[in-house]
């Protein structure tokens, strides 16, 4: 516990910046744009610098996850399958959220698969990269589950930093 404070409390969104600075945003916007092209889907990147150290001993990324989820909408979707990709930047832990369209076609296992995948790119700071791989992974499920000649886009690719 004594670490996970340590790191919400020196995490801020300038560290978050320095490790996906403009570029590498706009490299991620492109990836989600193009990971949802070929189907109905859509995804969402959301990526929380730290949270108030209160916050850190009563609730889990999961949880955080599925608020944003919420909040944003991606649930909202024409076919029920937006999926939130949530990174945690202190913990360097990713949470996908996927709407019910996927329930039966995905098992959990496979979304944690993407996840551990993710993380271990962000250990070694690669953390453009690992969200490329996830987003790319995302996009190849999209296509296969939700394939499509066109769709509308009813989310911004445009990744948060929160």
């Amino acid at each position: 516990m004594k670490n996970r404070l340590l790191a919400h409390a020196i995490t801020t969104r300038r560290t978050v910046r320095k490790a996906l600075p403009t570029e590498s945003m706009n490299a991620l916007e492109r990836t989600i744009g193009m990971a949802e092209r070929g189907s109905s889907g859509q995804i969402r990147l959301v990526v929380e610098a730290a949270w108030p150290l209160l916050h850190v001993k009563h609730i889990g990324p999961r949880a955080q996850a599925l608020q944003w989820f919420s909040e944003l909408r991606v649930w909202d979707t024409e076919h029920n399958n937006g999926v939130l990709i949530y990174l945690l930047f202190a913990e360097s832990d990713v949470e996908i959220i996927a709407d019910r369209g996927f329930n039966k076609r995905i098992a959990p296992q496979q979304w944690e698969t993407i996840c551990r995948s993710m993380e271990a790119r962000f250990v070694k700071g690669e953390f453009e990269a690992g969200l490329t791989e996830g987003i790319n992974t995302i996009g190849d499920l999209l296509r296969e589950q939700f394939p499509a000649e066109m769709a509308g886009n009813e989310q911004p690719d445009r990744p948060m930093i929160v």
